[in-house]
């Protein structure tokens, strides 16, 4: 849940690209063959017509359920690795080292966040913090 939390709301990618393949109609806009579609996980990840009023909220029971339960019945909405053929391949090998990491660090610190800390995130491609961690 907090592993599909972060990377909801921090995406590591910010950006898809996916060449068109044929021409496509897709509600009043048609697609021609051979152009290329960017999508933005950002934006698709932190919609509110998707992910609920609370989007720009870091809420990890938000996937308590299926993801289609935490998307307004929209699973489709959340693919921080890609989807289909094209998902990454270090989809599992990530998501596994997140996890045991994750177990890891919490089982030996306690973590208190700074009164001086801003959030504040640069887009460089990918999202860093503005003034580091």
């Amino acid at each position: 849940m907090v592993i599909n939390e972060s990377l909801r709301l921090y995406p590591h990618v910010i950006t898809m690209t996916r060449k068109v393949e044929r021409e496509i109609k897709l509600g009043n806009f048609t697609l021609s063959e051979n152009v290329n579609i960017f999508m933005s996980l950002l934006a698709l990840h932190q919609n509110p017509e998707i992910w609920g009023h609370d989007v720009h909220y870091f809420r990890a029971k938000r996937f308590a359920n299926r993801v289609d339960r935490a998307t307004n019945n929209n699973a489709a909405s959340f693919f921080p690795f890609g989807t289909g053929p094209r998902t990454s391949v270090g989809l599992n090998l990530t998501t596994n080292e997140a996890k045991i990491a994750l177990s890891l660090i919490l089982q030996h610190y306690r973590f208190t966040l700074s009164s001086n800390y801003v959030h504040y995130l640069v887009d460089m491609f990918i999202l860093i913090p503005k003034k580091g961690v």
